[in-house]
């Protein structure tokens, strides 16, 4: 699951920088985005990140809709 986090800036700061990475066809958002990442990777010791790889790949998959019976009994009537 994913959180959001908020961040105070001067409003000119916040222009202007949305400006030059747009120059570089950038945006804000994929900058921060990287670099909360490489602050997880720097502060977060690596046995607690595995650890959260581990859990994140066991939690089991959405499951999906199945049919209703209703349809399925309309459909065998048919």
């Amino acid at each position: 699951m994913k959180k959001s986090v908020t961040v105070s800036i001067d409003a000119e700061k916040l222009s202007a920088l949305e400006m030059y990475l747009g120059q570089k066809n950038m945006k804000l958002s994929g900058e921060l985005e990287k670099f909360s990442e490489q602050l997880y990777q720097k502060y977060v010791p690596s046995n607690v990140r595995e650890f959260i790889e581990l859990t994140a790949a066991k939690k089991p998959p959405k499951k999906m809709k199945s049919i209703a019976p209703a349809e399925n009994e309309n459909q065998s009537e048919q």
